[in-house]
């Protein structure tokens, strides 16, 4: 029954249409699982047992009576602790200050995947305000430290610990995480899943925990990268809340690539930091993504985006928790150096804000034009393996001109699993142009067709 759980989300919905399996026993299943091996890992802040099989039951009645409402219909998932969930619920942010804070609505997110017939089973952990103060430490939440399900004593990344390692360790098929920098891509490159970070946009932030209102995005981390799409063709789209919508709506085309061979280019400035374990699997992939597509040296218009994307972030954020933090509330968090690491935010000039905003406006068409030729950019998700639990994680930032660029400018970018490094996973990032998810996602499924990364499971959690 665990294999289940480990079943793609696409074959999974077809064996629910066809009856072969109830969405209540499947909900009890992950009910069950999240409920034995979440404490384990640290995964989970809150089981939704009963509002669970409520939306089980719902679904097996209707997909009893010929009513089926698409591919998550009895699917069950878990939603990171920044999205709102009504019913005397905690949405904790994944900070002790918040552990009883409730909501009387759920977030838009939560609200069109019950719409699409998904089971919420489980509110998932994450790093304290998603990093939002700093963190240099994975027990930077009040739930603990995030444990790797391939070695516990590894950590999954952050902020989407939970549903990193939720995913990962079959849990639960798919999980809802959000991404200011690096908050999918890292927990699902460390866990060894797909995760998808949409553009900008894309998908409604009502409900949500705030941390960078010009930076936030939510995605999810699936089995595949096809999985993903299914997810995101649920959850996007305007609600009339969310101002910073795409007012068009987005369709997730899973056609096959075809006859005609893809074009990628390799950002070579993203391995300068890499390991060498990493650098291999980068390398080893590169042959393989030449098996379909012309793959070919590229580069990044020579800009600050770090720089501009850690202004933006820290300035955002400082805003977004400035009654908090001016009340002194900052030394009631985790991780002991938010209780100050939050005052270097308040320090950042306006002038220097502005600067990096309009900065962003250079730098949009310029990456446009780089990009223009390529289906996607190609570069490692990570340049090391998850990092032990007990120690400093790296700053990654400094060196993360892909992901800075990326975040900053609203790219989508999915991250799929491209091999083992001493019994870690390592990812494959494709980084697409400004509202090209479907060119990304037939990159990634073109190679997970190809390869058998995506079939790989941590051991230990059957």
């Amino acid at each position: 029954m665990t294999s289940l759980l480990y079943t793609p989300v696409r074959e999974l919905g077809a064996l629910l249409r066809s009856r072969q399996v109830s969405p209540v026993e499947l909900a009890e299943l992950a009910l069950d699982r999240l409920e034995r091996h979440g404490p384990a890992l640290n995964a989970v802040v809150t089981v939704t047992r009963e509002r669970a099989l409520r939306e089980a039951r719902r679904a097996e009645e209707e997909i009893a009576r010929g009513e089926h409402r698409g591919p998550l219909h009895g699917v069950p998932y878990g939603a990171k602790d920044l999205l709102a969930t009504a019913e005397g619920v905690p949405t904790t942010w994944g900070a002790a200050p918040f552990a009883a804070q409730t909501f009387a609505r759920d977030a838009a997110v939560v609200r069109r995947l019950e719409e699409a017939g998904a089971v919420l089973c489980a509110k998932l952990a994450m790093i304290e305000l998603a990093g939002g103060m700093g963190y240099r430490q994975p027990n930077a939440a009040f739930t603990g430290p995030p444990r790797n399900p391939w070695d516990a004593s590894r950590w999954t990344g952050g902020s989407s610990s939970g549903s990193g390692a939720a995913v990962a360790a079959g849990l639960v098929p798919f999980a809802i995480g959000s991404e200011t920098w690096g908050s999918i891509i890292g927990p699902a490159g460390f866990c060894g899943v797909a995760g998808l970070r949409p553009t900008f946009g894309r998908v409604s932030r009502a409900g949500a925990m705030a941390l960078s209102w010009s930076l936030d995005k939510l995605g999810p981390l699936a089995l595949t990268a096809d999985d993903a799409g299914l997810v995101l063709a649920a959850i996007a789209g305007p609600d009339g809340e969310d101002a910073s919508c795409i007012r068009a709506p987005w369709t997730y085309d899973a056609s096959p690539v075809g006859g005609r061979r893809l074009r990628l280019g390799v950002v070579r400035a993203s391995l300068g930091s890499a390991s060498d374990e990493v650098r291999a699997n980068f390398e080893r992939s590169l042959a393989e993504l030449a098996e379909f597509a012309d793959v070919e040296e590229a580069s990044l218009p020579d800009l600050p985006y770090i720089a501009a994307g850690q202004t933006v972030l820290g300035a955002e954020a400082a805003s977004a928790f400035e009654e908090f933090l001016r009340e002194g509330r900052a030394d009631e968090l985790t991780a002991p150096e938010d209780a100050y690491m939050w005052r270097a935010r308040f320090a950042i000039p306006a002038v220097d804000y502005l600067r990096a905003l309009r900065l962003r406006s250079v730098m949009a068409p310029a990456v446009d034009d780089a990009m223009r030729p390529y289906d996607a950019l190609v570069a490692p998700s990570r340049p090391v393996v998850a990092t032990p639990i007990d120690g400093a994680t790296p700053n990654t930032q400094a060196s993360d001109v892909v992901g800075a660029a990326g975040n900053l400018l609203g790219l989508p970018a999915v991250t799929v699993p491209n091999g083992l490094a001493s019994g870690l996973p390592t990812g494959l990032l494709f980084l697409g142009r400004s509202g090209d998810e479907n060119g990304i996602l037939a990159a990634a499924r073109a190679y997970q067709s190809r390869t058998e990364w995506a079939t790989l499971r941590p051991p230990g959690w059957g």
